[in-house]
């Protein structure tokens, strides 16, 4: 297979940038995903040997799964999201412009750059016609919010049977083994609505959220003294949203919190939701007029894999080859879709590029990672799937 070149990265990567591909349940009335999709599914179907197709995540938003190969090796899956967050207060955030190193614009690190590779890997793998097995990648909405998009490529995972998958996040170019989950939860605080001077009767719901938040506090400091994850550290909790009260005289009927719990490869749903209750129960045992409710909301299972997976040793030696240096297993903090594909059986480890900015107000992605990512992912492409 001919190699990819910067300046194929470069132009193609701009090209992406240049789309706005805001996500709408991050900002109202963004544009979306749908621009971008259609710009990628066009330009892969001019190339003969590509099977194209758009999958609907939900909402009308598309993704894009494209494959390539029929030998007989096996089915090598890569994921990666075309969304991107909001873009207020950057001065020129589609310009994918290049300065030295750097290529700069919204999304460029978080993760059109690898993206535009994988795209690229396609065009490259049809052309040369001596693919060993298959190669999907998914290009897919939604994962800066809820990850709708994943989700409905692992719901009809069978489609693919992919033998392993990698998903294309930024890692500085080190694989990515394991991440943090999170929950989210509502409390509600129930109290007496009564007038501001009637407190024989009034119950007061912000004043039992503060002991809710106090709580919530000393069980942050407890999270943070068991036992770390070697590679992704402790669990935590924070409270993030407050509102309660109805006007200034009155006394508040209920009082809302919501939370977010940070969850390590491990720790479950029925876990975090079970200390979160004790919480409340033992609020409510100290005084009887405490009256609180708990909603669990979205979860989003930790993500952990073995360093000894086939698929993780073989990026691991591949990289090293390539760069000329060791290559470490790292963790995550934040969450990623590849928890969604390892829960749906598929060997999954994370592996990208390096960069900066990403979410905040100048973003770049470094082409020299850049480079070596897409040496590095044609390498393993070809010797995982023989």
């Amino acid at each position: 297979m001919r190699p990819i070149t910067r300046a194929e990265v470069t132009s193609t990567l701009a090209e992406m940038i240049a789309i706005p591909s805001v996500n709408p349940d991050l900002v109202p009335g963004a544009e979306g995903e749908r621009a971008l999709a259609e710009w990628i599914a066009a330009r892969l179907r001019r190339t003969p040997g590509i099977g194209v197709e758009l999958q609907d995540a939900g909402g009308g938003r598309p993704n894009v799964i494209a494959t390539v190969g029929s030998g007989p090796g096996r089915t090598l899956m890569l994921n990666g999201h075309i969304d991107v967050v909001g873009v207020a207060g950057m001065p020129d955030p589609w310009s994918g412009r290049v300065e030295g190193n750097r290529q700069y614009g919204r999304g460029a690190a978080d993760m059109k750059g690898a993206m535009a590779v994988a795209l690229l890997l396609l065009e490259h793998i049809a052309a040369a016609g001596d693919f060993p097995g298959r190669l999907v990648v998914t290009f897919v909405v939604d994962e800066e919010y809820a990850s709708i998009g994943t989700a409905a490529v692992c719901r009809e995972i069978e489609r693919w049977k992919p033998d392993a998958a990698l998903v294309l996040e930024g890692t500085g170019l080190d694989v990515c083994i394991a991440h943090k989950g999170f929950a989210w939860a509502t409390v509600t605080t129930h109290g007496f609505a009564a007038h501001g001077s009637a407190f024989e009767v009034g119950i007061d719901a912000i004043g039992h959220m503060g002991r809710v938040i106090v709580a919530l506090e000393e069980y942050a400091r407890e999270l943070l003294t068991r036992t770390p994850h070697p590679l992704v550290g402790p669990p935590s909790v924070h409270s993030s949203l407050v509102r309660g009260g109805q006007e200034l005289s009155s006394y508040p009927e209920t009082c809302t919190l919501e939370l977010e719990r940070r969850t390590i490869p491990g720790e479950t749903e029925a876990q975090v939701q079970a200390e979160l209750q004790g919480i409340l129960d033992r609020l409510a045992a100290a005084d009887p007029a405490f009256n609180a409710t708990l909603e669990m909301g979205l979860f989003r299972e930790p993500f952990g894999i073995e360093p000894d997976a086939e698929i993780v040793q073989m990026v691991r030696d591949t990289a090293q080859q390539v760069l000329g240096r060791e290559v470490t297993h790292v963790g995550a903090a934040g969450w990623m879709d590849s928890a969604f594909l390892a829960t749906a059986g598929v060997p999954t480890a994370i592996f990208g590029p390096d960069g900066e900015g990403a979410h905040g107000l100048e973003e770049w992605v470094d082409l020299d990672t850049l480079d070596a990512f897409a040496a590095v992912l044609t390498r393993v492409a070809y010797e995982y799937c023989r």
